[in-house]
């Protein structure tokens, strides 16, 4: 048997029932039941079954997306503070450019902010990368933070809500699996707008049919509904799920 795809859902709660199903994030297998483990949103997707918690801390994850700050720089990197209960590594070998060691403040120095990857979790600390294109210092615009259970609403099934936030507004978006929000355009009217269509998301974030509710609320600011921008987010599921068959 299988229930709504997306519905909220309590600890101990049946989703779906069946063997051809696949326990997956915050849920996990009762014979022919996948449970949820914890109070969220359910998704099922290709036979995939998962929680989006709504509540709780953000705990890195290999392949995360994250927005940090430097709170110190070494003698061979960054430490940067994402919000974790640990700080985060930026290694000098981990820059998309030679950086001398002298002039490590020069390229990051204390209180820049950065978008980097997670490439690993480990038991002494976190490490982190921004060799990627798309990932680096953070430049002008907006940063805001929200909560980090919600970020999968904010970004939408394979980037779909920020597509739809970019083509309304015009802005550069990304969002860290943290739950914090980088927002940049030519004029502080878009960011602003596509911060309140952000905030909009968090906050009917439970309910069904969130698309349409927030390509509603875009109308009524009196934006137009645009075309759809290139995504750079990261889908961690899928990055992991490729790991685990390896």
């Amino acid at each position: 048997m299988e229930k709504e795809k997306r519905q909220l859902v309590i600890p101990g709660e049946t989703i779906v029932s069946g063997n051809s199903f696949l326990p997956g994030e915050s849920t996990y297998r009762d014979g022919e039941d996948v449970v949820a483990a914890k109070f969220g949103i359910s998704e099922v997707t290709d036979k995939q079954v998962r929680v989006i918690p709504v509540s709780g801390a953000y705990f890195p994850r290999r392949g995360n997306t994250v927005i940090g700050t430097v709170i110190d720089v070494t003698f061979n990197g960054w430490l940067i503070d994402f919000g974790g209960s640990a700080n985060a590594f930026l290694s000098l070998n981990e820059v998309h450019r030679y950086v001398n060691r002298n002039e490590l403040n020069d390229f990051l120095d204390i209180g820049d902010s950065a978008v980097v990857k997670v490439w690993d979790v480990k038991a002494k600390g976190i490490d982190v990368s921004m060799k990627m294109r798309g990932f680096g210092k953070i430049e002008g615009g907006m940063l805001f933070k929200v909560n980090p259970n919600k970020v999968p609403r904010v970004i939408g099934r394979e980037g779909s809500m920020v597509k739809l936030i970019r083509g309304a507004t015009g802005v550069n978006m990304t969002v860290g699996q943290n739950g914090v929000v980088w927002i940049k355009a030519d004029n502080i009217e878009k960011e602003l707008s596509a911060k309140k269509i952000v905030e909009f998301v968090v906050a009917n974030a439970t309910m069904s049919g969130l698309t349409e509710k927030t390509e509603s609320y875009i109308k009524e600011l009196g934006l137009e509904i645009g075309e759809k921008a290139e995504i750079i987010e990261e889908d961690t599921d899928k990055d992991e799920a490729k790991e685990d068959k390896k």
